[in-house]
């Protein structure tokens, strides 16, 4: 080379060490930083993906957050209800104990009343003060709402789950398609039966003494009536023992209002029921029944709960789908006819967002109905409230002790049932979609560190090829610096 203010090979150095230190100075900043990826320009179509995957792992986390809290708040009102159930438990006991009057002073009778006062004071207690956050879980408060409840149809609603579409309510329609029935078995006066007409009122026929076993739901129970003894008396008799047998009885008339025969009904509907009339002696020849000769079987209720078919045992009707969850107590008239009633579900329940997008698919409701004394029992029987001092079921009245028994198991059940479906939303939905999540979220944070995070055994031997290659361009550069020198050699 003879030209001297240009000189070639140190430029070409010099571009050749720039990209060198460029280079060197990307591997410090990926091996300091920890990220392959600094900027857009590293990787463009990379960061894209990363960030996609950034948010969905933001999403993911919100879910775990948001499922280990529902778990939390689930798990109080749980709790709570453990307690409520023991005190339950206590409210049985009293009310065995003072059914046992011969052995017990109207003293202790009146302290085990107060006793169960205190125990429903402790229930509703409980009820009002179990919270999470702030916020009451067992008052009502995360219960439905619930608007157009025909309530002289549908008696009482429970709701534990609904999809409600957004800004608008639920229509819900209960229709009857199979009417309930008590069982049922009669007889007729005349021919066979044991039965004779005598003036207006049927008689056993004169001579005909019988014994009679009649069976129920509740027990069975030997009856033994002379000869000549009206239907009207015999009715009144069996009817008396309805709360041990579950059967009552009443007077077949004619038109006119004469007595032509005798019928036998459980107290109850539903294909639990059953009714049965046997003439252990004497004669009583009773009309056969579904059963055979001497039994007849109660019959639930055919329901339809939007379209969908109701598991219904007697007056009371359920249903559960992914979109609706409910129990419905039907009265005797509704039940017993073919109709339907519609009401709507207008908000309310408690909501878990437990997905990591925000729609429908990742939210959870349930239902959380009151269980203060007055939302716990049946409407046939009453509710809990009405066992306290002045209530209509109060044990210091010996007649009330049969229903006062079945309002506590009516209770106890509701108590059981309700926390059964908490421990079931926890354990099916909750959990389970906490552990899937985890699972996401780990695959997920794996695939944004392949992309976004620095793989360090490269970088260091990317960093350690940078500095010679550095180190050598600068000795090159120093090199070429002196190539210009050797033209002095011409002027010599």
């Amino acid at each position: 080379m003879s030209r001297i203010n240009t000189n070639v090979s140190a430029l070409q150095a010099i571009s050749q060490l720039t990209q060198n230190q460029a280079d060197l100075s990307t591997r410090l900043e990926r091996l300091s930083s920890g990220f392959r990826i600094n900027r857009g320009a590293d990787d463009p179509a990379g960061l894209i993906a990363s960030e996609s995957l950034r948010s969905e792992i933001r999403g993911l986390q919100a879910a775990i957050d948001n499922s280990t809290r529902a778990i939390n708040v689930i798990s109080t009102a749980d709790a709570a209800l453990g307690e409520v159930s023991k005190l339950l438990l206590e409210v049985k006991a009293l009310v065995n104990s003072s059914t046992n009057s011969g052995a017990l002073s109207d003293d202790e009778v009146q302290a085990n009343q107060l006793q169960i006062d205190s125990l429903l004071e402790s229930i509703n207690r409980v009820a009002n003060s179990t919270q999470f956050n702030g916020k009451k879980l067992l008052n009502g408060e995360l219960a439905y709402t619930i608007s157009g409840q025909n309530s002289d149809q549908l008696q009482r609603l429970q709701i534990f789950g609904a999809r409600i579409p957004s800004n608008a309510s639920l229509p819900v329609t209960v229709q009857v398609t199979q009417s309930a029935q008590t069982a049922l078995l009669s007889i007729d006066q005349g021919g066979a039966s044991g039965l004779s007409a005598a003036g207006t009122d049927t008689t056993l026929a004169s001579g005909n003494s019988v014994t009679l076993e009649v069976r129920g739901r509740l027990g069975t129970n030997i009856f033994t009536f002379d000869g000549g003894t009206t239907v009207s008396a015999i009715a009144a008799t069996i009817t008396s023992f309805s709360t041990l047998t579950g059967v009552s009885a009443s007077v077949v008339t004619a038109t006119g209002g004469s007595s032509t025969g005798l019928q036998f009904s459980s107290t109850g509907y539903g294909s639990d029921e059953f009714v049965s009339v046997r003439a252990i002696t004497g004669t009583f020849g009773v009309n056969p029944g579904d059963q055979g000769d001497n039994e007849d079987r109660g019959r639930d209720a055919g329901v339809l709960i939007n379209g969908q078919s109701a598991n219904v045992k007697g007056l009371i009707a359920r249903i559960r789908t992914s979109g609706l969850d409910l129990v419905a107590d039907l009265s005797t008239d509704f039940g017993t006819t073919l109709s339907s009633s519609t009401f709507r579900i207008t908000g309310g329940g408690a909501n878990f967002q437990i997905g990591p997008q925000v729609n429908s698919d990742g939210l959870l409701s349930i239902g959380i109905p009151s269980i203060t004394t007055s939302n716990l029992g049946d409407s046939s029987n009453g509710f809990l409230n009405s066992l306290g001092s002045g209530g209509d079921t109060r044990i210091t009245d010996s007649n009330n002790h049969p229903t006062a028994a079945a309002i506590v198991q009516s209770a106890i059940e509701q108590i059981a049932t309700l926390s059964g479906r908490l421990g079931g939303f926890q354990a099916n939905q909750v959990e389970t979609n906490l552990n899937s999540v985890r699972v996401a979220l780990e695959n997920v944070q794996a695939s944004e560190s392949t992309i976004r995070d620095t793989d360090y055994a490269v970088e260091v031997a990317n960093l350690t090829r940078a500095q010679i290659l550095v180190q050598s361009t600068t000795q090159i550069l120093g090199l070429a610096n002196q190539l210009p020198q050797n033209v002095l050699s011409l002027l010599r």
